[in-house]
């Protein structure tokens, strides 16, 4: 029997690759997304199936469907996207969880919430462990989307205490691959699209920050995972690559693998750009049996294909 699963934010770059997985694995997949982020362009392959429907719909806004499942994706996740309407930021990540909690509740069906590294803030403790609450500025440019984020999980843990509502909560770390949008300000698109277009590199701060970067299908498989764990597992779990490398590392190495002649140059670092962020994943690999497979090298060689197959 086939499960029907709604996927908020399934035309993004992870939502996208979502659908594909939940289609392949045989599901009824109902895709909700109100394109400002999200590009048709990622699901087009998906829009004749007939158990893969499209809906443009903002999560602000209540949604009637019958469903088992359901992920919630929906929000912009760069910070060129979230901080050019921060409010609406806000409101997607809170007034889009309380929706989909109050469909969930009413449905009976599984939610997982797609959460954030960003809860953490800019750490005072590394690596990061879900034990962490973190160091959030909650009045920066950053605040409407690690706030908005932290909120969500509040009401996700209130749901599951008051109503008994199935959650799931994941903290993604940085992820990347195809599908990215070229134009998103992340630092793996920036770096390929300048390095192909033999243009200088932009380093904010001196490069010395670290991140961890995790392949997308290595994530979809945590995630999967996470949705289908016994009930009485929750979360809040970290999925990401505990692999760390400096911003310079990885433009030195997009560099490389793109045999660019681009030269760094360097600005300065933004306000509250956390300095660290790697998680913290025995949890994960405990409880999901799962860890990043995907080396970063091997993962920047396919997002640079992608990239070269669509500028």
């Amino acid at each position: 029997m086939k499960n029907r699963v709604l996927v908020t934010g399934g035309a993004g770059f992870l939502g996208s690759h979502l659908c594909d997985r939940l289609i392949k694995e045989g599901n009824d997949v109902i895709c909700v997304d109100n394109l400002y982020t999200g590009s048709k362009d990622n699901i087009r392959h998906l829009l004749n199936n007939p158990y893969f429907e499209f809906i443009r719909h903002d999560v602000t806004q209540p949604l009637y469907v019958e469903v088992d499942q359901i992920y919630n994706l929906a929000c912009p996740a760069s910070p060129i996207h979230y901080q050019f309407d921060p409010i609406q930021t806000t409101k997607t990540s809170m007034i889009g969880a309380f929706n989909m909690l109050g469909l969930a509740k009413r449905v009976k069906a599984r939610i997982l919430q797609a959460s954030t590294s960003e809860v953490y803030g800019d750490p005072e403790i590394h690596p990061q462990p879900e034990s962490y609450r973190g160091c959030v500025n909650p009045i920066g440019i950053r605040s409407c989307y690690d706030e908005g984020k932290r909120v969500a999980e509040t009401l996700f843990f209130d749901y599951k205490r008051i109503h008994n509502v199935e959650i799931k909560v994941m903290r993604i770390f940085n992820t990347y691959g195809p599908r990215m949008s070229a134009h998103d300000g992340r630092v793996v698109s920036n770096f390929i699209v300048q390095a192909l277009n033999n243009q200088d590199i932009t380093i904010y701060g001196d490069g010395s920050q670290t991140r961890s970067f995790c392949y997308v299908d290595d994530l979809i498989n945590g995630m999967r995972k996470l949705m289908d764990s016994p009930a009485d597992f929750t979360g809040p779990v970290n999925i990401g690559n505990p692999g760390e490398f400096t911003i310079r590392q990885l433009a030195e190495e997009v560099i490389r693998l793109t045999g660019s002649k681009s030269k760094l140059i360097f600005e300065p670092l933004p306000s509250d750009d956390p300095m660290q962020r790697k998680p913290v994943i025995d949890l994960a690999k405990e409880k999901l049996d799962w860890e990043p497979s995907i080396q970063l090298e091997e993962g920047l060689i396919k997002t640079i294909d992608y990239f070269k197959s669509t500028l």
